[in-house]
């Protein structure tokens, strides 16, 4: 079963909103992945606008 991730915020949802923009749209194509551990000192997550830690993907 593929994955579900928000088309707004790019993070893997496990349920039927996302967490971080509660929105109810979502994909199941994606590429690419990155773990955001400590979102406040990682120059990746300033350059993709992330301020939660969690799982991203890189392109929708």
């Amino acid at each position: 079963m593929a994955r579900k991730v928000c088309k707004k915020c790019k993070i893997f949802v496990e349920k039927d909103k996302c967490p971080i923009c509660g929105s109810n749209q979502f994909n199941d194509t994606w590429k690419g992945r990155i773990t955001i551990l400590k979102h406040d000192k990682s120059e990746v997550a300033s350059k993709m606008g992330i301020a939660v830690n969690g799982e991203y993907v890189i392109k929708l």
